[in-house]
């Protein structure tokens, strides 16, 4: 640094004031957990103009712990933790690889936290890769939309949750009608934007530090889905998928905020390397 920089840097740090401590348990934490990785030979089926086909590529799983004053929510379970019992952790099928390299328990631990500790657990939909440990925590209150709800148990498709990851939830369910806010201070909301799934959701999140961050769910599977507003060729609804594209599109202007696409991998990796954090 040269001399003239130096001076101007203590004379910015002189002018703030002191540095004051924030008050411990009143900010928000957002964890970013490796809970799997799909690799596909095609990924057609990710837009309904044929943009993909023929490609092969790669979507991440993560499952993210928001820490609040007032809880703990786990936001998606992943792909499961059975995956990573299986020989080299991986699961081979239709021209699908599912691998599960680390269980989401260990990465819990590593923060110190038990399934016990876990007061919420929420899914942005209902599909198998984003609902695969939810069994594991039958202390918590789930989180659930009704028509996404409906929709998974009573018109089963087969990318629909299997009966084995919430059929056996034994915790309590608690039914959000319309736009959530957990924890009742507008930090942490779970917002309706239906079309890939009657019930799909998203998480906004706002932090002191890093601003409002918006966890996509599977509204967009890739950044060029979201920069050319792809719409899945399995969604359930395009207009609806359309709807929600405008309204995040909306509230990322609004907030300046920071989209995070749950499934891109360059996303996943831009995120503070865990067990660091989001503040």
């Amino acid at each position: 640094m040269r001399p003239f920089q130096a001076v101007m840097l203590l004379v910015a740090l002189f002018a703030a004031g002191p540095v004051v401590a924030a008050e411990p348990g009143t900010d928000v934490r957002l964890y970013a957990l490796d809970c799997g990785t799909i690799e596909f030979d095609d990924m057609a089926m990710f837009a309904d103009d044929d943009s993909y086909a023929g490609q092969p590529g790669n979507l991440v799983e993560p499952c993210y712990v928001i820490e609040h004053p007032g809880g703990t929510l786990l936001w998606d379970t992943g792909l499961g933790d059975a995956i990573n019992a299986r020989p080299d952790h991986l699961l081979d099928e239709d021209g699908s690889r599912f691998l599960v390299p680390v269980t989401l328990q260990s990465q819990l631990e590593r923060l110190g936290l038990r399934a016990a500790d876990i007061e919420f657990v929420s899914l942005s939909h209902m599909h198998f890769d984003h609902t695969g440990n939810l069994e594991q925590f039958p202390q918590a209150t789930w989180l659930v939309d009704p028509a996404e709800l409906a929709w998974a148990t009573q018109t089963p498709t087969p990318g629909s949750a299997t009966a084995a990851h919430f059929d056996t939830f034994a915790g309590k369910q608690q039914v959000m009608q319309g736009d959530h806010d957990v924890f009742g201070d507008g930090r942490v909301r779970i917002l309706r934007t239906p079309g890939h799934t009657p019930g799909h959701r998203v998480l906004l999140v706002e932090l002191e530090n890093s601003g409002t961050v918006i966890l996509s769910g599977d509204l967009y599977h890739s950044r060029s889905n979201y920069e050319h507003a792809r719409v899945p060729a399995f969604n359930v609804d395009r207009a609806d998928t359309l709807a929600s594209f405008e309204r995040v599109r909306q509230l990322l202007e609004t907030h300046r905020g920071r989209l995070v696409i749950q499934h891109a991998p360059e996303d996943f990796e831009a995120l503070p390397v865990f067990p660091a954090y989001l503040d």
